[in-house]
């Protein structure tokens, strides 16, 4: 077959029809000023889809840090890989104070999330190494691990004892060829929302030798009391050998970092290839960054808020009979059955009748048959929204339960 013919015949669980959705199930379009109630096709939407746990995506403070940078630098500033002419003591005042926040010696400043964590593995690892990890890790650890030359073994989300097996078999194959291991796993899984079991995970270093890598996306300044994340929550920050997250969530903007031992870190700014061969993140990202992280230091009330909101919207989905499955953390799954079909027209009649947007994740992302309405609570959003949302909830889950989403043209033409 030719290499675009094939390309029409994988559109994944949606098929032939995929086109149906486009701009309405998928790829939508919100507008508006960042905010819990956006415009979508037209109309106010109160929008729960957002990773912008602390709302400061639209707060005053960061846009006119946001504005003051760019009138001062514009966009292309520094020009060049940090290692040729893009380094600024701007980027090393950021990694430093990045660094302190988590409690390393030092942080690497990474221009992306998902191509940093990728390429931080990449550097990591060799042939003779081997590599152990959770099995709902994300999709961009799980493409590292793809272009890992050696060998990889996984075990079931936070099954301990899998867990030890596994390492059990890393240790005996690194004692043949000389390399080590390494454990990845996440802070805060984002499907989930259940944190990684990083307490029992750094208590098996006791018994066999490794390094951890956690990706905390989802818990840096959300989790722990400082909000330095979900090892700190969990009282083992010393422990984690590399911290990892990105700036798309917590900190609403773009660019990632990674934490660590002194030499560790500066062995990945000589051979992180992402980084060497690419420029530097723009002084905008830069200034933009310092100021979120001096706010996300400064203001606890931000993320005071951002657990009002989520407990009164987990409590009160829990008390109307919802399964939101075994979060400890801001992203709240209301897990239904149903099939994609039917997902793709509850979400319309979500969108369209209750002036609700929330994603909504199908197989094969999780099992046919479920059905996920993902929530990401932030701090501006209030009670009156969540009271809104389980109300609108529980109307969906009623039509749902009685068959109604199956009769729907659009349910037919996307099938079973």
């Amino acid at each position: 077959m030719d290499i675009f013919e094939k390309l029409n015949t994988n559109l994944g669980p949606l098929g032939k029809h995929s086109d149906l959705s486009e701009g309405y199930f998928m790829f939508p379009k919100l507008e508006g000023e960042i905010a819990p109630r956006m415009k979508f096709k037209g109309k106010e939407v109160l929008t729960w889809s957002l990773n912008n746990y602390l709302g400061l995506g639209n707060h005053p403070e960061v846009r006119k840090a946001d504005e003051e940078a760019a009138r001062k630098w514009g966009a292309a500033y520094p020009m060049g890989a940090r290692m040729m002419s893009g380094n600024t003591d701007l980027h090393e005042k950021l990694e430093q104070e990045l660094a302190d926040f988590v409690g390393k010696e030092k942080a690497y400043l990474l221009n992306y999330g998902y191509q940093g964590i990728m390429s931080v593995i990449d550097s990591l690892i060799d042939r003779k190494d081997v590599v152990v990890y959770d099995g709902e890790c994300h999709a961009c650890i799980i493409d590292a691990l793809r272009m890992h030359i050696g060998k990889r073994f996984v075990y079931p989300h936070n099954d301990m004892e899998s867990l030890e097996k596994q390492l059990q078999r890393a240790e005996r194959l690194t004692t043949e060829t000389g390399g080590g291991v390494l454990v990845i796993t996440e802070g805060v899984f984002g499907m989930t929302g259940n944190m990684g079991n990083l307490k029992e995970i750094v208590k098996l270093k006791e018994k066999y030798q490794f390094r951890i890598l956690v990706d905390d996306a989802h818990g840096f300044g959300t989790m722990g009391k400082t909000g330095a994340g979900s090892a700190e929550a969990q009282g083992v920050q010393e422990e984690v050998d590399l911290y990892f997250s990105t700036f798309a969530k917590s900190m609403a903007s773009i660019g990632a970092f990674v934490a660590g031992n002194a030499k560790v870190i500066h062995y990945l700014k000589y051979n992180m290839r992402s980084q060497i061969f690419a420029k530097a993140l723009p002084m905008i990202m830069v200034e933009g960054g310092l100021k979120r992280l001096e706010m996300l230091r400064t203001m606890p009330e931000l993320k005071e808020n951002l657990w009002k909101v989520v407990n009164a919207l987990q409590n009160g989905l829990k008390e109307k009979g919802f399964s939101i499955g075994t979060t400890t953390s801001p992203v709240t799954p209301v897990v239904l059955n149903g099939t994609v079909g039917e997902a793709a027209t509850l979400s319309k009649d979500l969108r369209e009748n209750y002036n609700i947007f929330c994603s909504v994740v199908i197989y094969p992302v999780v099992p046919k048959g479920m059905i996920i309405l993902r929530l990401i609570p932030t701090a501006v959003h209030n009670l009156e929204d969540v009271k809104q949302t389980i109300v609108a909830f529980e109307a969906i889950k009623d039509k749902l339960v009685s068959g109604y989403y199956k009769t729907t043209e659009l349910a037919t033409s996307f099938g079973e």
